[in-house]
Parts: C-alpha cells; sequence; structure tokens
C-alpha cells in the first residue's frame, strides 16, 4: 500500500502527518506541485524483466503519457534483488538532488522511496505498484531503492540528459529513515 509521511526537516523520526489513501496522497502532493496518480498496471512483469518486453507491455499507456506531456525518451528500470550491482545502483541517488525536468516514473512492479525536500519539510512517499509520481524540475529530493530492490519503474523524459542528478551537497538524506 502506498504510503506518504510529512516530517519537519529537522525531525527525521517523527513524522507530523501519515497518509495512505491515494485520494490523500494526491492532493498533499498536489499542493506542493507534485503529481501523484493511480494506474492500474495490467500487464504482469517481474524486477529483472528486459525493458523491450516491458514497452511493449506497456506501450498504450507509454504513448498516451508521451502524447499528452511530450515526452521525447522513455526507458526502463528494472531491477531485482539478485543484481549483482544493487549497491551502486542503491547509491546513485541517495544523496539529495534534483534535475533540469520533471522525474516521472510509473512503477508497474514492486516498490521504491521518494523522499522530496520542500519548504522545511520532507515528504516521504512509498511509490508501489500502479503509482505514477511526477517531481517537479528543480525539486530537491532523493530515491531509494532499498537493499534488496525489487521494483519496475517505466520513466519519461523531454531531454536525453533530464535524468542526470545535481546533487545539493547537503547531508540531509541521510538523516532521514531509508528504505529497508
Amino acid at each position: 500500500m502506498s504510503r506518504l509521511r510529512i516530517f519537519h526537516d529537522n525531525a527525521p523520526h517523527t513524522p507530523l502527518r501519515v497518509l495512505h489513501e491515494h485520494a490523500a496522497i494526491s492532493a498533499e502532493l498536489d499542493a506542493i506541485g507534485v503529481e501523484f496518480k493511480q494506474w492500474r498496471p495490467v500487464h504482469p512483469v517481474v524486477p529483472g524483466d528486459p525493458a523491450d518486453a516491458i514497452l511493449a507491455a506497456y506501450r498504450s499507456d507509454i504513448d498516451r503519457l508521451v502524447a499528452a506531456r511530450g515526452f521525447k525518451s522513455v526507458d526502463v528500470v528494472s531491477i531485482a534483488p539478485d543484481n549483482p550491482d544493487k549497491a551502486t545502483l542503491r547509491a546513485k541517488f541517495l544523496d539529495e538532488h534534483a534535475h533540469k525536468e520533471d522525474e516521472v516514473r510509473f512503477f508497474v512492479a514492486g516498490s521504491g522511496l521518494f523522499d522530496l525536500h520542500v519548504d522545511g519539510k520532507v515528504y516521504e512517499v512509498l511509490c508501489e505498484m500502479g503509482d505514477l509520481i511526477s517531481v517537479p524540475d528543480g525539486a530537491t529530493h532523493w530515491f531509494d531503492m532499498g537493499p534488496e530492490p525489487s521494483f519496475v519503474a517505466i520513466r519519461f523524459f523531454t531531454e536525453p540528459d533530464g535524468w542526470v542528478g545535481h546533487f545539493t551537497g547537503s547531508d540531509i538524506a541521510q538523516e532521514f529513515p531509508r528504505y529497508e
């Protein structure tokens, strides 16, 4: 079940609010410019499945979002717990960073944890199968896939280098709970 926990950015162990209902999560995130929707993943996939098979399975959903938002590039992140590079992949985006375009992910299997740092608060979003999240360009955040990652996410980009993280140098991400 998806979840949103909201913290003061100086109190990483005491959530101010905890939400589990998609409509409530969506409304809370909408107030900070983050889109959060529930789509129905109708084609079963498992972490580790090849990207081309996942893209083919979700072609109509992908085409619909590309047409609506003008994305020029789509890829798949499919990571299973037996991935030999899982520790390196996990560490890649554990520090606070931003992107120069929206970060859009549709989780078609598994889960991951987005933390957004906005106006003195941290919004911890547990994204699970069926969740579509769009983090606006310039929003500082970090992403944790956990020590045993198991997820498949379709990512959408406008520019080829849109996924490049611009790190803030802050250590705030180390203060907050990890996805364990």
